[in-house]
């Protein structure tokens, strides 16, 4: 015999305990950290190096790349990911 679901969507779910916004901004910026380390390693740029072009500390580029850090500005997200990719991001 087939069950029917019955229960809720896991984002209703999330929705309801207001912890969809945040749970969709960890994910989006576990997606943007492993692309910048991606860029990086292809195009060969360093933390030092990275950090140097955006006129800022490694410590802060640690957090930039950190999945789990979700306190970065999508400026300076877009700021990164220009540094990183060079033209291409722009194509992109």
């Amino acid at each position: 015999m087939k069950k029917d679901h019955t229960g809720s969507a896991f984002d209703s779910f999330l929705a309801e305990e207001n912890l969809l916004e945040e749970a969709e901004a960890v994910a989006l910026k576990r997606v943007i950290a492993w692309q910048l380390k991606t860029a990086m390693n292809t195009k060969h740029v360093s933390k030092t190096q990275l950090a140097q072009q955006l006129h800022t500390s490694r410590s802060q580029v640690n957090r930039l790349l950190d999945p789990a850090y979700v306190g970065v500005s999508i400026g300076r997200v877009a700021q990164a990911a220009r540094a990183a990719l060079g033209s291409a991001f722009a194509s992109k």
